[in-house]
């Protein structure tokens, strides 16, 4: 498609990969049959075609986005289900963070809104506070759980957690095993600490050694897609300066975080510094060394006997996983390896409704979506739901158990039954 951007606004590389992204596209439409929004609410302004053209007169203007703008925009999941379904290769993450930076900077929102992502911002990028809220959450969640709006989605989800002590042991790796740098994260180390412990287990099995990187800190992902893009590269900076400290010890084969959406963004951040070269450098470097955990772990034969007689599982993959980095079939193939019986699920590629922060500034449309996955999960007669991110088993929880494929390989090797199987197992 055309565009008409003045030379002046493209010596911004970010708004010049928006104009590319623009150009690329065709308006073909396959990209709507993907997109989950449009095939709940039917309106094209809710579909990635017709944002597309909403963000383009928004961009090119560059006058201030109007409110009707700003709902549809606000409406987009970033699930990228458009850009895995584009015959032509449009760019729609580059163009949509590019237009979520544009409207924090162009417009001011209702106050109770500002003060709402304000609030999300501050608790979960800081996991002791979260913590502590949690805990407050489950003391007065005959209330807190009833509070109408976005207060009641949060306190809701904030209650869904392990509540059992984490089995921190370790098997023994070689002297020589390849050394993996794991980023804590945020808000799973709050709701699932176990996630991680079992990860660290299954790598250790195959040789690997798992060192927490404490000093990273939030990854950023949360202010960058809130179109807070200099908070979200600040939260970059400290994680890439974290590993470079470590990497000049010894020896990183890998960096890992074991939430998807986490990783995904990890490895996208050379494209979040594209206007500051010597970070951009940096980045690079550090992103070629992230890894999801579904690409560490190995197929693993000789499953438990316990795993071998365990419910049907309906693994979902999250969005961030086969559509933002592209890896599809990974975790079904671990976990039939290791034994487990899994039951496909319909329309697989189509987002929970989970999508970072979005169900809790969108609850109304991320409940219908949740709904949707949770009635084709039905369908397929499975008792358990495993995924690879922590928002889409917090999203998902509730009707069937919820598990990550983390904990799912840790039993399989010897490891506890995971917590959240265990009513289930009995």
């Amino acid at each position: 498609m055309r565009t008409a951007f003045r030379a002046e606004q493209l010596t911004d590389p970010h708004m010049k990969d928006a104009e590319k992204a623009l150009r690329t596209c065709v308006h073909c439409g396959f990209c709507t049959a993907t997109c989950p929004t449009y095939l709940l609410l039917g309106d094209e302004r809710d579909g990635p075609r017709g944002r597309i053209v909403l963000m383009q007169h928004m961009l090119e203007s560059e006058a201030p986005p109007t409110p009707e703008t700003v709902k549809h925009l606000d409406r987009c999941l970033s699930c990228l289900g458009c850009k895995t379904a584009c015959p032509s290769g449009v760019d729609y993450s580059a163009l949509i963070d590019t237009s979520r930076s544009y409207i924090e900077n162009h417009y001011r929102r209702p106050l109770p809104e500002r003060l709402f992502r304000a609030f999300l911002l501050f608790v979960l990028t800081r996991p002791k506070l979260f913590a502590a809220l949690s805990i407050v959450s489950r003391w007065f969640a005959p209330i807190l759980t009833r509070l109408p709006g976005k207060l009641g989605v949060m306190s809701r989800k904030a209650r869904v957690g392990e509540r059992k002590r984490v089995d921190g042991s370790v098997p023994d790796v070689s002297s020589g095993a390849p050394r993996i740098l794991l980023l804590p994260g945020c808000v799973q180390r709050t709701l699932a600490p176990g996630i991680d412990a079992a990860a660290t287990r299954v790598l250790a099995r195959e040789d690997m050694r798992v060192e927490r990187l404490e000093r990273s800190g939030c990854c950023g992902a949360l202010a960058y897609h809130l179109g807070k893009a200099e908070m979200g590269k600040e939260y970059a900076r400290k994680v890439i300066r974290a590993y470079e400290e470590e990497s000049a010890k010894g020896g990183v084969d890998a960096v890992l975080i074991t939430a998807s959406g986490c990783s995904a963004f990890l490895k996208d951040y050379p494209r979040v510094f594209a206007d500051e070269p010597e970070w951009k450098r940096r980045a690079e470097g550090f992103a070629a060394k992230v890894k999801d955990f579904t690409e560490l772990a190995r197929p693993a034969a000789a499953p438990a006997a316990a795993v071998a007689a365990a419910p049907v599982i309906a693994f979902h993959p999250p969005c961030t996983l086969q559509h933002g980095q592209k890896i599809s079939g990974r975790g079904e193939t671990l976990l039939s390896a290791a034994g487990f019986r899994l039951a496909p699920i319909p329309d697989a590629h189509l987002c929970c409704g989970s999508a970072g922060s979005y169900s809790l500034l969108q609850p109304e449309i991320a409940d219908q979506l949740r709904a949707r996955k949770l009635a084709a999960i039905r369908s397929t007669g499975a008792e358990i739901i495993a995924s690879a991110n922590i928002g889409c088993l917090t999203h998902l929880a509730g009707e069937l158990p919820t598990v990550h494929i983390a904990e799912l390989l840790d039993w399989a090797g010897g490891g506890e039954n995971p917590v959240r199987l265990e009513a289930t197992s009995k």
